[in-house]
């Protein structure tokens, strides 16, 4: 799994470039990888305002729909228009075309709550191994009733 240097993270697996007052804003490549196939983008217009952990659009794969959250907050100043039409760019590539909107930040300080890439990958390990221990509690689980019902 990839998570390039340079970018800022969002616990909810946005990512962020910042070039001067502008951030690009995608999600992860876990993020990606999560959702499966995507197939199709909702993205907000330009000049809309978006606001800091508010969901600023949805990506709709073969699974599931999720919403995107803002990992800042500002001005949408330009959209990815070739993700409606061609949407599987974001599992192609999720941190080069695959990017969402820009947006002009309000407020700087909003980036001291997203994670550098190394926090990341800690981040999605730490996730993971949640997501082992609560397969081996339901393993568990499963044991103790068949154990419970050979008594």
């Amino acid at each position: 799994m990839e998570f390039p240097e340079g970018l800022k993270y969002s616990k909810e697996h946005e990512w962020v470039l910042v070039e001067d007052k502008i951030a690009i804003i995608g999600i992860t490549e876990f993020a990606q990888h999560e959702l499966g196939d995507v197939v199709y983008v909702e993205l907000p217009e330009i000049g809309e305002k978006v606001v800091k952990d508010d969901p600023f659009g949805a990506v709709e794969s073969v699974k599931a729909v999720s919403d995107v959250f803002a990992p800042v907050g500002g001005t949408v100043v330009e959209v990815n228009d070739t993700l409606p039409e061609s949407p599987e760019t974001i599992n192609d590539d999720p941190y080069g075309d695959g990017w969402m909107i820009k947006v002009e930040m309000t407020d700087k300080d909003d980036l001291k709550d997203l994670m550098s890439a190394e926090e990341y990958a800690e981040y999605i390990e730490q996730q993971k191994e949640g997501d082992e221990e609560e397969e081996d509690d339901d393993e568990d689980n499963g044991e103790d009733e068949d154990e419970d019902e050979d008594k």
